[in-house]
């Protein structure tokens, strides 16, 4: 037996299944069965289930001993089934409980400085570099792309200079192009959130390659929203683009290379209901106007 936070964590007992959780010293038993190899399953989904009941599950789960590592496991286990992708459907639902779970350490400012430290976002990457379109990698996709986005949402420069040492830019770039409308959504909200930090705006517009990797991905879902508009994508691809007026060089650059279809009126109606997009938009026209940026 050991303790944790005052409660008392069971080590390999009676497997815990009541979903009715009320107390914060239910979740220790459930904790304890994630080390437990024949009981981690059960206790990976009742725990993905109530974590967002428990504001401290983030601490308990990187303090209790043996607990990261069971997760990692879990990861590293269907590296295999990857390529060639042979990844089921109950395997994927599986690793997704426990990427709920770290997405949940992902996002505590307890333990989100650790997390990264660790190095544990890299042990997503092989999921977002796959390209099988079947509901079971899809899934995985977009659950790993919601820790990456955990952990942009919460505005900490630490975050990008992490990021911005990885490959996650292409990464996000190639779900842009080639996800399920939410994966996209959710890759260009990372994008988004790394470029309104200095350090990720003034990355990618350091090199021309960076800055046009970005803006023809950019481009191409613009064009694809023209067939079938989605104002939620088309929210943080304005949003994108609106940051990248705010750099001298690449306000240059969008001056001949944004869309037209974000010049004219196409999604006009598409937006006549979003105030906030339609102001995004007209501030990016007048940034790229021989006007230059609004003041702010």
């Amino acid at each position: 037996m050991s303790t944790i936070g005052g409660g008392v964590l069971a080590s390999g007992g009676q497997q815990v299944t009541n979903s009715g959780l009320e107390h914060i010293e239910d979740l220790f038993p459930l904790v304890g069965q994630l080390t437990n190899p024949e009981q981690r399953e059960g206790a990976l989904l009742e725990l993905s289930k109530k974590r967002e009941a428990f504001s401290d599950l983030a601490p308990i789960l990187w303090h209790s001993f043996g607990t990261i590592s069971a997760l990692l496991q879990e990861i590293v286990a269907i590296y295999p089934m990857l390529s060639p992708p042979t990844l089921t459907p109950h395997a994927s639902n599986r690793v997704c409980n426990a990427l709920a779970l770290l997405q949940c350490v992902a996002s505590h400012p307890e333990t989100r400085a650790v997390f990264l430290n660790a190095h544990i976002p890299l042990y997503l990457y092989p999921f977002l570099n796959t390209v099988s379109k079947s509901r079971p990698f899809e899934y995985l996709r977009l659950t790993s792309l919601g820790v990456i986005g955990a952990l942009v949402k919460m505005d900490d420069s630490d975050v990008i200079t992490f990021l911005l040492q990885t490959e996650i830019i292409p990464l996000c770039l190639r779900i842009m192009e080639t996800g399920s409308e939410l994966s996209k959504t959710v890759a260009t909200f990372i994008v988004q959130k790394i470029l309104l930090d200095e350090l990720g705006l003034n990355y990618i517009c350091a090199t021309a390659e960076r800055f046009y990797a970005v803006s023809t991905v950019l481009s191409n879902m613009v064009a694809v929203l023209v067939e079938a508009p989605s104002v939620r994508l088309l929210k943080h691809i304005v949003r994108c683009y609106l940051r990248l007026s705010d750099n001298l060089r690449a306000r240059e650059a969008l001056r001949q290379c944004l869309p037209d279809a974000l010049r004219d009126a196409t999604f006009a109606s598409a937006l006549k209901d979003d105030v906030s997009v339609k102001r995004w938009l007209s501030q990016l026209l007048y940034n790229i106007s021989e006007g230059g940026p609004l003041p702010l």
